[in-house]
């Protein structure tokens, strides 16, 4: 991630630790929660890193109400918050006496958090429009990471006098996915909202399951651990992630599939496929192979194959399912495959919604069919060039 640039000046460096007593039902004031082996799966990989901005009247976003009234509010509700989500103070280790590593959280942990301020235009950054990639990165912080610890959650709030603020986060993959940290951002906002904070009760929804209830019979949390090891090892037990660095001209921007976008693809695919036997096609589905098509056209690949790949929550698909709330990662990694000479020709939004329709059937046969090399395969794909496409806005 590149240094911040002079628009962002850093105020204040904090640590706030959550608000004693834990909520009741919540991860114990202290221990250790176990990683499963969707967890340690993502152990070295780069954090989840998420940036939400809030806009503001004029009248309201001075900088005096943002010193005495607003991030005074967000660090309090931010205690109160992490009683319910004591795992994110905690750091994760690799003790040389234990096979896995371990995330362990103990009375007086507590999260950095960073008070900035930015000159940089907030209208421009919080809008769809293409922007550099290099300016969001000083309003996102680092994760405290070394061979031997790594944090599990670092904050950032930025404000944008006269204008707004934003809110960034990064937290550890081999702790919790999309769905658990979304679950987190919301609980701070429910709790933000209302002000007798020190009563704050979560809705049933926005409550964590913190038992380790996923079965692992195959070991596959083993397979992954010494996976880790071996990779530049023997026994490698470093915690630092492995750097994956974007092209230094990313950009980002907004495309937005609207209804009738959705619904032109849709007759599109099905004009293509009239004389064969009707299928149903998502949203999703259109969406992503569409985009895969434009890709692959944009980029003038030239590779025999391309792939694709996304996620997809498992709570609901495992044997026994569980919780919708459970707390950590329990997702599966999707890869549809194509031949590159099909997406570029006339047929292309044909062939990948059928690869993708094809690798979405495949999962939800057997979500754990191959999970035995899913580390491998994470390695091997971290050398190639792959689309990827995450998040969800179900969360």
């Amino acid at each position: 991630m590149a240094e911040p640039t002079s628009s962002v000046k850093v105020v204040e460096v904090c640590r706030v630790a959550p608000t004693p007593p834990p909520s009741p039902g919540a991860f114990a004031s202290q221990g250790s929660l176990p990683l499963t082996f969707f967890d340690i799966r993502w152990l070295r990989f780069p954090p989840v890193q998420s940036l939400y901005f809030y806009e503001m009247p004029t009248s309201s976003a001075t900088p005096l109400f943002f010193d005495s009234m607003l991030v005074p509010k967000l660090k309090a509700s931010l205690s109160y918050t992490l009683q319910h989500f004591l795992p994110l103070a905690g750091n994760l280790t690799w003790p040389e006496d234990s096979q896995k590593p371990v995330l362990n959280y103990v009375q007086g942990d507590t999260v950095s958090l960073t008070i900035a301020e930015s000159g940089a235009d907030f209208y421009h950054l919080s809008s769809g429009d293409f922007v550099e990639a290099t300016e969001y990165h000083p309003l996102v912080p680092r994760l405290e990471t070394s061979h031997e610890q790594a944090a599990v959650m670092a904050l950032q709030i930025t404000v944008f006098p006269n204008c707004g603020f934003s809110i960034g986060t990064s937290m550890h993959h081999a702790v919790l996915d999309g769905k658990s940290s979304t679950s987190f951002v919301k609980s701070w906002a429910h709790i933000c909202k209302h002000d007798d904070q020190s009563n704050s009760v979560l809705p049933d929804e926005l409550k964590q399951f913190y038992d380790r209830v996923i079965q692992d019979p195959a070991e596959l949390g083993t397979i992954y651990s010494n996976d880790y090891r071996n990779k530049d090892g023997p026994n490698n037990r470093s915690l630092m992630f492995f750097e994956m660095k974007p092209p230094p001209d990313s950009n980002r921007g907004t495309f937005e599939f609207t209804r009738a976008d959705i619904e032109t693809l849709r007759q599109s695919f099905k004009a293509k496929m009239a004389e064969q036997k009707p299928v149903h096609v998502s949203t999703f589905t259109l969406a992503c192979a569409y985009t895969w098509v434009c890709v692959v056209k944009a980029e003038d690949i030239k590779a025999d194959k391309t792939r694709l790949i996304f996620s997809m929550d498992c709570r609901s698909r495992l044997d026994p399912p569980i919780p919708a709330n459970y707390f950590g990662n329990c997702i599966a990694g999707c890869i549809p495959v194509a031949e590159t000479k099909g997406l570029l020709g006339e047929d292309g939004l044909v062939v990948a919604v059928k690869a993708i329709s094809e690798a979405k059937e495949s999962l939800e046969k057997g979500v754990l069919d191959g999970a035995e090399n899913w580390v491998s395969r994470l390695f091997a794909v971290c050398e190639g060039r792959m689309l990827s496409i995450s998040g969800s806005h179900r969360f």
